[in-house]
């Protein structure tokens, strides 16, 4: 086995693949079968900002002043209020401990956040109760047509949270932003150690014979990862924090690509849903025999190789890929 080590938020990690957040990852049982099936870290399932509010009686009025909390649809606190009482705050911190416990991977919490209400006090527990680093996944909806101040809020809540806790903090972002590439290093800048690029939202689905929406596609396809490949490619370069990659990398073929693209570490979910977490040992084991065909001995001697193809001016690079290519279909 070659030297599959990265060293992601200043974590030690013995492989780049990371199990990221999802119902596989909320159980103690879970999180042991991804270490079993040699995953270098886990994501724990998100805990969402509308759970904390709620949880605290005192924060209900102000959970119902967001609306895109609370917009007169009774269902949404009448779900979360269910929600809570199955899956408690207590219980996710009691979690943290337990796997800490049991695991020798990093353990990673993670908050799915949309505002900067005072929930951020609850990122100190996740600390004190052990985890090794924070991911935020700062959801902001491109479809808001309220908010004047999309942007600003990725700042400030990160701002309060780095105040708050002294574990490496990591933000999952969009690919909706006005200028992605300005914004992300901007973001890259005020202290946090990582970026996972990128997040997906709910995208539904219309049924033409009942005139409704439908659920959408759940789970991401290998087709997805092309935008993550390329962002990465382009900033990974020019920004000092570790970037991991996220969104329809369901092969070691594909963690293969992120790895040259300049990913430090690569967050899988719905390859594991499909092919169960014995997925992951089947991607280490290509991405070992990629190279030694290669004839690399460690991920860092080909990392960001194709990365530093884009030069002083990804923007000319890509402006060029597009005529050389293009120019020719007929």
């Amino acid at each position: 086995m070659k030297d599959l080590r990265t060293s992601y938020m200043g974590l030690e990690l013995k492989n780049p693949i990371i199990a990221g957040s999802c119902g596989l990852t909320g159980t103690l049982d879970g999180i042991v079968s991804m270490e079993k099936h040699g995953a270098g870290a886990v994501v724990l399932k998100s805990l969402f900002e509308e759970e904390i509010l709620l949880e605290e009686k005192e924060q209900i009025k102000e959970l119902e002043k967001n609306p895109l909390i609370y917009s007169g649809l009774s269902e949404t606190l009448d779900y979360l209020d269910l929600h809570i009482r199955e899956e408690n705050l207590e219980k996710f911190l009691q979690l943290i401990i337990d796997a800490k416990k049991t695991v020798s991977i990093p353990i990673i919490g993670s908050i799915n956040c949309i505002s900067t209400i005072d929930w951020v006090h609850f990122t100190k527990k996740m600390e004190e109760a052990g985890a090794d680093a924070l991911e935020l996944n700062i959801f902001l909806n491109p479809a808001d047509f309220k908010s004047k101040e999309f942007e600003k809020a990725y700042f400030q809540i990160i701002e309060k949270v780095m105040a708050t806790v002294k574990i490496p903090v990591s933000l999952k972002i969009s690919k909706y932003f006005t200028r992605l590439g300005l914004s992300v290093k901007a973001l890259s800048e005020t202290g946090i150690s990582g970026l996972v690029m990128f997040n997906r939202f709910y995208a539904p689905d219309i049924d033409i014979e009942k005139m409704e929406l439908s659920a959408p596609q759940v789970f991401s396809t290998p087709v997805e990862q092309h935008e993550t490949l390329r962002w990465i490619a382009i900033l990974s370069e020019r920004v000092n924090v570790n970037i991991a990659a996220s969104t329809g990398i369901h092969t070691g073929e594909d963690v293969v690509k992120m790895l040259l693209a300049g990913a430090t570490a690569i967050q899988v979910v719905s390859t594991l849903y499909k092919n169960g977490p014995a997925q992951i040992n089947k991607m280490l084991t290509k991405l070992d025999d990629w190279m030694s065909d290669k004839g690399f001995n460690s991920v860092e001697q080909f990392r960001g190789k194709i990365s530093r193809m884009y030069g002083a001016d990804p923007a000319a690079f890509e402006r060029m890929q597009f005529m050389k290519h293009f120019s020719e279909i007929r």
